[in-house]
């Protein structure tokens, strides 16, 4: 039996994960899969990876390819969901801020420096035309940390997936004024690129067992109700969410799923133009 560490987002997409765990469909497979909460999102995640403290991990397209092409020692293996991520655009609740261009040179409360919530700032400032300089961070570590940010004062505006935070907006604790969406899948699966030498058939036998655990919960008549109860939201909210996410079906990954990433952070002067040279070979399994 092989032991690996792997990371995620405690929210509603990676149910899957956590399911398939709880089934022992990995041990079937001769995999030990030992899942960590990571709140912190995919700049947590990085650096896990990093460190040597995950070997896989189910994070944004976004950050992982711009952490890669940064000098990261890892690979995407596949993606986990096809669909595209809606962000919340969320402002204090008690502010007088109602429309998006209000945002231009604000304050953005980020959970770490390469993290969604910190590129996704410039995908939004991009769209509504506005010059990515001016935009400032404020790094507040997880969703918790950017709902004390809001309301001390200490940001303006905090990006977060919409559905997760929307407990919060109910509860009136934020204000939500719009949505960005990413124009490309929105969750990747990689793996450190040691874990890949050691273990590349182990690996990819995980991502049939993953993407038959997904799809069956796609198609159960339960899933909004099992997902509203474990991520405590209501049950009209996840039917909505459910009916615009896709999670892969497939294990083959193509550069035309992430080459829309490359561009948009080369555009956008994430990375350098010597950082994206032959980006496929960097990046994919």
């Amino acid at each position: 039996m092989k032991r690996l560490k792997i990371g995620g987002v405690p929210e509603h997409f990676n149910l899957p994960w956590r399911l398939a765990i709880e089934e022992g469909k990995f041990k079937n497979a001769g995999i030990e899969l030992h899942w960590s909460d990571m709140t912190g999102g995919t700049g947590q995640m990085i650096k896990g990876l990093q460190a040597g403290t995950l070997d896989i991990a189910v994070l944004l397209t976004e950050g992982i390819t711009r952490a890669i092409l940064k000098g990261l020692g890892a690979k995407i293996l596949a993606v986990y969901v096809q669909s595209p991520l809606c962000w919340g655009i969320h402002v204090p609740a008690n502010n007088s801020i109602r429309t998006i261009d209000e945002l231009d040179a604000s304050i953005f409360a980020i959970s770490r420096e390469g993290s969604g919530s910190h590129l996704m700032s410039y995908v939004l400032a991009q769209r509504e035309g506005w010059e990515p300089n001016d935009l400032s961070f404020n790094v507040v570590g997880d969703i918790y940390g950017g709902l004390w940010a809001l309301n001390h004062g200490e940001a303006e505006a905090f990006l977060w997936e919409k559905y997760t935070t929307q407990p919060f907006v109910d509860q009136r604790k934020l204000k939500r004024i719009g949505e960005v969406y990413t124009p490309w899948p929105c969750f990747v699966i990689a793996a450190r690129d040691e874990v890949l030498a050691a273990d590349t058939n182990l690996l990819h036998a995980l991502l049939p067992i993953i993407q038959a655990r997904a799809t069956e919960l796609k198609n159960s008549p339960d899933a909004a109700e099992v997902l509203a109860w474990r991520y405590a939201l209501k049950k009209d909210q996840v039917e909505a969410w459910l009916r615009q996410t896709d999670w892969a079906t497939s294990s083959s990954i193509h550069a035309n799923d992430i080459q829309n990433t490359v561009e948009t952070l080369l555009e956008l002067n994430l990375v350098t133009s010597e950082e994206a040279l032959d980006w496929p070979t960097k990046l994919l399994a």
